[in-house]
């Protein structure tokens, strides 16, 4: 069971909401630490292997989106702009089904729209994926998007 509502905190609805729970917010050191866990309900299960690893970039967008929330003193979420990850490096292919995984993201640049983290993910203390994320976090997303279209 999560000790925050992740309903209000994430820009997404279930079952696109990955993260189980936030175990640690550091304002001042700019990170933040979520949990997820494996499970045959979990979106992108796969039977008899568990949750690809390349879904791990979402797990980590979405501590990232967690992380962006209480620095922007939990106002309503807005939806953030995945500009681009370099560096994913995955040893598993699989997440495992009964493990619990824990996400660690660090904000290292931000000119208050484009924001860039070091991420990782780890099975106990074990680093098992990492990437750096840029994410664009500024303006009106949609109006942005809509002009794209145009």
């Amino acid at each position: 069971m999560s000790n925050y509502d992740l309903t209000k905190i994430l820009p997404h609805k279930p079952p696109m909401i990955l993260l189980d729970d936030i175990l640690d917010i550091n304002l001042e050191e700019q990170t933040l630490s979520s949990s997820f866990s494996v499970y045959p309900e979990k979106m992108f299960y796969e039977k008899d292997k568990g949750v690809n690893s390349l879904a791990g970039i979402e797990f980590m967008a979405q501590t990232i989106a967690c992380y962006s929330y209480f620095k922007n003193n939990c106002a309503e979420p807005k939806p953030g702009l995945l500009l681009g990850t370099r560096l994913y490096n995955n040893k598993p292919a699989y997440f495992k089904e009964g493990k619990t995984y824990t996400v660690k993201v660090h904000e290292t640049f931000t000119d208050d729209e484009i924001v860039v983290f070091d991420c990782l993910i780890y099975d106990n203390n074990n680093e098992i994926a990492s990437a750096t994320i840029n994410a664009y976090q500024g303006g009106n997303i949609e109006e942005l998007l809509q002009a794209n279209k145009e």
